[in-house]
């Protein structure tokens, strides 16, 4: 292609072919003022901020429409300019409030910036006083405070050339114009797609993202995707989502897998942290991220991501993972493809940790499970089965590192008289138990105590096997600790709820339980220095519900102990004696932690980007570079996504629940998953926040080097 060379104020540059004098100029460093115009988006010449003079030419020419041409000669300071420039800004301002520093976008305004150059204070024009400003402002996501329009037109062009949604333009009411909609319709009501490319092209505080909807304290090329932003493996959400719209579902998981090795056990109990900062929340409701990714697993058949990303050549250092869980599986996965050789020593006889042993089979299927711990076997990475580590210093004398990731395997009791009656067990040995076929002595009926999502795990298999299942809590309604879901799914399948209830004991022989004795409570808190426990009893509640077992599911531990030969805290936790705290490092070099025994009991997400981090960390300390971000399959990004009526009305696709009565019979999951229509309904509400990220940011005077 052959460029243009002109004259720029004396100085001699090139431009690409179709290029503007504006854009030449400011490509070379050279500030030539303007508001209407903008790097994404077509010329308007709105704002005659950008005249030029031009050599053998009389008056002057709005440069974003002027062709960089060979031998050109413009001028673009003068006084003249200056003036008409001036005049211009002042038009601008005779209607735009002079309260700046009350604005959101206070000093991060380009109109105020323009003002600064320009040196104006305020319009020295008569004030008008428009009467359409108020037209159309009450709308979600999308502040409008149309008093601070300065008609552009940079919104009108975003929303037409960039999105093909087109429903913003000029309009007239009187003598005045000014941006709106149709008919001055809402946003919603237009068709918008809420996308919010007009704010982000927007000069002034005209346009606005509505208050909270995005972090700020996160980077802003991070907070701007909401969904994964609030992903703890920050996963590019929208794009497999675009990809499940389309048809594409391995290549969808593909998007997935560039984070987490296990997408199809997240599609089941992922707890969709994604969903709740999903900025569609605003309109209607999130989007359904958690079921959408089971459903593209469930028909992920091509395996499109199998051999692709990075594979480094073997180092020769051997590295031992001590737990075969979701945070040490993830970094064995990292760990091999940064050419390490690998081993995984796993207490059970089976791998995959609280996914394969500490979740019902109706909430995490064995297969499921299996298959994807199956792919990281496959991938080169060694298990160990029935091996119980008992020394971190023995393990890392046979190897270049070590990573502990035994999670929390240990129940806790409540110190309650009559805890260590024979029929009364911790939640993690029940269900332990259960997915291993293990029969314990349960009789007909069994008090759950606790509140959390392992209770209703609990209640829902205790159903199962045929055992009456109560459960008892101290907090009350929706101050209850688990999901409401699998609240009112155990319920309906038949669990009876004690919330708000205290426990005082259970009775009984320790040969036989007979009943819990509980009362019930008002209020209660927990002592920050003592973390005892301080209630108000309901006076003449005391009551003793009958039941032949107990399960508590009141809480976990690391079962970790001295003799394993790492510094531990009080609560059983390795620290990192640098920091004082529980972290990835620990008390012995060369050995490492991650996933719950860093945290305490969390989310399967959790462990698995805490696996990620651990990987990159112990990676560089073997003189690697830590690098594990790859990408398994290409982008394609469709800016335009157009007008869709209706859409912000768009409901939220739900999965069938199967009848409690039919569902409590078996261990099959307790949901049928989306069906093809249903999941592109769903994924095509997305808002596509991503493309965002595409549009640039238009640069003020200062940051230019010729101004």
């Amino acid at each position: 292609m052959n460029r243009a060379t002109l004259t720029v104020d004396g100085r001699t540059i090139s431009a690409n072919p179709g290029q503007s004098v504006l854009n030449a100029a400011l490509d070379a460093g050279i500030y030539i003022p303007h508001l209407c115009s903008h790097p994404d988006l077509p010329p308007q010449a709105n704002c005659k901020l950008c005249v030029v003079e031009v050599a053998g030419q009389d008056g002057v020419v709005c440069s974003c429409e002027l062709p960089a041409t060979d031998g050109l000669q413009v001028v673009t300071q003068s006084s003249a300019l200056l003036q008409r420039r001036k005049v211009a800004l002042e038009l601008m301002l005779a209607g735009h409030p002079k309260d700046c520093v009350s604005c959101k976008r206070y000093m991060n305004c380009e109109l105020q910036a323009m003002i600064q150059y320009l040196g104006t204070v305020h319009s020295r024009m008569r004030v008008t006083t428009r009467k359409t400003d108020d037209l159309n402002v009450d709308n979600p996501i999308v502040v409008r405070e149309m008093e601070r329009c300065i008609q552009c037109g940079r919104c009108v062009r975003a929303c037409d050339d960039l999105r093909g949604v087109g429903i913003l333009g000029f309009n007239r009411r009187g003598d005045e114009v000014y941006v709106g909609t149709a008919g001055d319709v809402p946003l919603g009501e237009a068709g918008c797609r809420f996308c919010s490319a007009c704010v982000a092209v927007c000069p002034t505080g005209a346009l606005q993202d509505q208050f909270g909807i995005f972090r700020d304290d996160l980077p802003w090329e991070e907070a701007i995707v909401p969904c994964s932003a609030e992903c703890p493996a920050h996963a590019d959400i929208p794009a497999y989502l675009r990809l499940i719209q389309q048809g594409r579902h391995s290549e969808a998981i593909a998007v997935i897998r560039e984070k987490v090795p296990f997408p199809h056990v997240l599609g089941y109990v992922c707890n969709h942290r994604c969903e709740s900062g999903c900025k569609r929340t605003a309109l209607n409701s999130p989007v359904s991220i958690r079921n959408l990714k089971r459903y593209a697993a469930e028909r992920d058949t091509e395996h499109v991501w199998r051999g692709k990303g990075f594979h480094k050549e073997r180092s020769g250092k051997r590295v031992a993972v001590v737990g075969g869980g979701p945070a040490g599986l993830t970094a064995a996965f990292y760990l091999n493809k940064l050419g390490h050789d690998v081993t995984v020593y796993e207490k059970q006889n089976v791998a995959g940790g609280y996914m394969a042993l500490g979740i019902p089979e109706f909430r995490a299927p064995t297969a499921v499970v299996q298959a994807e711990v199956g792919y990281i076997v496959e991938s080169g990475v060694r298990v160990r089965y029935g091996q119980n580590v008992e020394s971190a210093a023995a393990l890392k004398a046979e190897h270049e590192a070590v990573l502990v990731a035994v999670g929390t395997p240990v129940g806790k009791k409540l110190r309650l008289p009559g805890a260590d009656f024979r029929q009364v067990y911790t939640a993690v040995d029940f269900l332990r138990a259960s997915r291993l076929g293990q029969t314990l002595d349960l009789g007909q009926t069994c008090c759950v105590i606790g509140g959390g999502n392992v209770a209703f795990d609990v209640a829902g298999t205790l159903l199962r096997m045929g055992v009456r299942a109560t459960v008892v809590c101290l907090e009350k309604g929706e101050a209850m600790l688990a999901d409401r879901e699998e609240i009112e799914s155990a319920c309906s399948e038949g669990a009876v709820l004690f919330d708000g209830h205290s426990n005082e004991g259970i009775e009984g022989t320790p040969e036989q339980v007979t009943g819990l004795r509980v009362h019930e409570v008002s209020e209660f808190h927990f002592d920050r220095a003592t973390g005892a426990l301080v209630e108000t009893a309901v006076p003449d509640s005391t009551r003793v519900i009958a039941c032949d077992s107990i399960v508590f599911a009141a809480g976990q531990a690391t079962g970790l102990t001295e003799g394993f030969g790492l510094e531990l805290n009080r609560f059983g936790y390795p620290v990192d004696p640098q920091s004082g705290k529980s972290g990835h490092r620990t008390s012995l070099d060369g050995v490492f932690c991650a996933g719950d025994v860093i945290t305490g009991t969390s989310f399967v997400i959790n462990a698995i980007e805490s696996g990620r981090q651990a990987a990159s960390l112990i990676d560089r300390y073997l003189g690697g570079d830590g690098q594990i971000d790859e990408v398994l399959v290409e982008r394609e990004r469709q800016p335009k996504i157009g007008k869709v009526d209706g859409f912000h009305l768009q409901a939220r696709q739900e999965l069938s629940l199967r009848p409690a009565a039919e569902r409590v019979c078996d261990f099959q999951p307790i949901n049928v998953n989306f069906n093809a229509d249903q999941s592109v309904c769903e994924a095509s509400r997305c808002l596509q926040c991503d493309l965002r990220k595409d549009i640039r940011k238009s640069r003020i005077w200062s940051e230019y080097a010729v101004k």
